[in-house]
């Protein structure tokens, strides 16, 4: 072994390897949730994570959790309901999302944010002035700061101080079994190329999707094969690598979270609140293409199908103020990335298209048009000035991995469930369906802090046993 596979090794036992009751590959936001879950239930957990520090793709996401009937949610007066969330993720799956997990997780995401709140100190607020496609409720929770870095630095923090182990630098690539298929431990490499091995009785796979596996992609996702990569690069696909080697069942791998609004070549993020609010995408050609209010996922399709795989977000003053709001955005434009035009023809300059099409185009932006031909409202004209950010299509992370039932436990291909081997998160099947348009803003950290607080009862119900 080279110390770079990833293997599955066959052991009667594990005998003389350190023990710990349960076992989580990867320290994102699901694995800390799982862990903050076993602590509340006093159990011992270590979880081994590959990077200097945990950050995962949660670190690199707006950070925003989707829940509906949370103390917060409550105390501010939001109507919303566990039914309601649990049909909106079906609706954008157009019925194709994985019924059981939706039912389970849109069940354990509120529990695990009042826990993180009102056990763990955790701050959180709902956003406020706009909806996230496909939401009908304002249900999306966030720390204060509205990243994905800040809301990992709360989670790590509070998995601290509960008493879990993190164990840093330690990339996991073997795990031992028996003949049963019952997971006995795992291997991992540490920065000087030395390998340890640990003992466990339970095991969860909290590690990653595939995006960052170029030949995973091209197998899987090949509309993606070419597309900027913006997720993490932990995500190499371990997870599903194990799973072929052991027989277990995969599901959704055609689920993936796409992004449309890619900035370029600044390489940032730009919050899709400006298009829902109002904001367009035009070509280079100066034509819109797509109804940007049905999802930023899908957008990155139609962004790469566009010539030289690229498109501008246009908008005006008020939707600036708003884009101003993130810190994403910010750092975007501090880069360079935003460019402002006086004028339709200064704007179609600016883009590089024919004046009287960009014209067209905008003239068709408002209420006085009714439904285009898109099937888009608009509630009110953009107005000059204009501002432009060229954006282009990116993967962000995979929906699809290893299948699971509602407790995620990991199934064999013929359905039934692993002894000890549990997944969630991005190691796992989600709540997207098997298509880029099935995934409703959040599912991303709907399955990873859903399904670690699910991974954490069932590792605590496994041990029992």
């Amino acid at each position: 072994m080279t110390g770079t596979e990833l293997q599955i090794v066959r052991t009667p036992s594990l005998a003389d390897a350190p023990h710990v009751p349960v076992l989580i590959v990867g320290a994102g936001a699901c694995g800390l949730t799982a862990a903050i879950g076993l602590r509340e239930r006093g159990i011992d957990c270590v979880l081994l994570e590959r990077d200097a520090l945990p950050q995962g793709s949660t670190a690199l996401s707006s950070g925003f959790i989707p829940a509906a009937g949370t103390r917060l949610q409550k105390s501010l007066g939001i109507e919303d309901s566990r039914e309601s969330f649990a049909q909106d993720v079906q609706a954008k799956a157009h019925g194709d999302a994985a019924q059981h997990l939706v039912e389970a997780y849109t069940r354990a995401v509120a529990q695990a944010i009042d826990a993180l709140e009102q056990r763990h100190g955790i701050v959180f607020e709902v956003l406020d002035g706009f909806l996230y496609p496909g939401h009908r409720a304002r249900r999306m929770h966030a720390v204060p700061e509205h990243t994905g870095a800040a809301l990992m630095a709360c989670l790590q923090r509070a998995v601290t101080a509960a008493g879990a182990d993190i164990l840093t630098d330690a990339l996991v690539r073997v795990l031992y079994v028996d003949a049963d298929d019952r997971v006995l431990g795992l291997g991992c490499t540490r920065p000087d190329g030395t390998r340890e091995t640990l003992a466990c009785d339970v095991l969860l796979l909290a590690c990653n999707g595939y995006g960052g596996n170029a030949a995973m992609v091209s197998e899987l996702l090949p509309e993606m094969g070419e597309a900027i990569f913006a997720g993490h690069v932990g995500n190499d696909g371990s997870a599903i690598a194990w799973g072929r080697q052991i027989g277990a069942g995969l599901a959704d791998l055609g689920g993936y979270q796409g992004h449309g609004s890619w900035v370029v070549p600044q390489g940032a993020l730009m919050s899709w609140a400006v298009m829902m609010q109002g904001g367009v995408q035009i070509n280079t050609e100066g034509r819109r293409f797509h109804d940007e209010t049905l999802g930023y996922s899908e957008a990155a399709v139609h962004v790469l199908a566009q010539p030289g795989g690229m498109a501008f977000n246009v908008f005006d003053a008020p939707l600036l103020a708003l884009a101003r709001t993130f810190p994403d955005y910010c750092d975007a434009e501090k880069a360079g990335a935003l460019r402002t035009a006086a004028s339709v023809e200064d704007l179609a300059q600016l883009i590089g298209c024919d004046p009287a099409a960009l014209r067209e185009t905008l003239a068709a932006v408002g209420p006085q048009q009714g439904e285009d031909g898109f099937g888009r409202r608009f509630q009110r004209p953009l107005q000059p000035p204009y501002y432009a950010v060229r954006v282009t299509g990116a993967l962000f992370h995979t929906q699809g991995g290893l299948d699971i039932d509602a407790s995620c436990r990991v199934l064999h291909a013929d359905g039934t469930p692993f002894g000890n081997l549990l997944a969630a998160g991005g190691a796992a099947r989600g709540v997207s369906g098997n298509a880029v348009w099935g995934y409703l803003s959040g599912n991303g950290l709907l399955s990873a802090v859903g399904g670690g607080w699910v991974a954490a009862a069932t590792a605590a119900d496994l041990l029992k046993h």
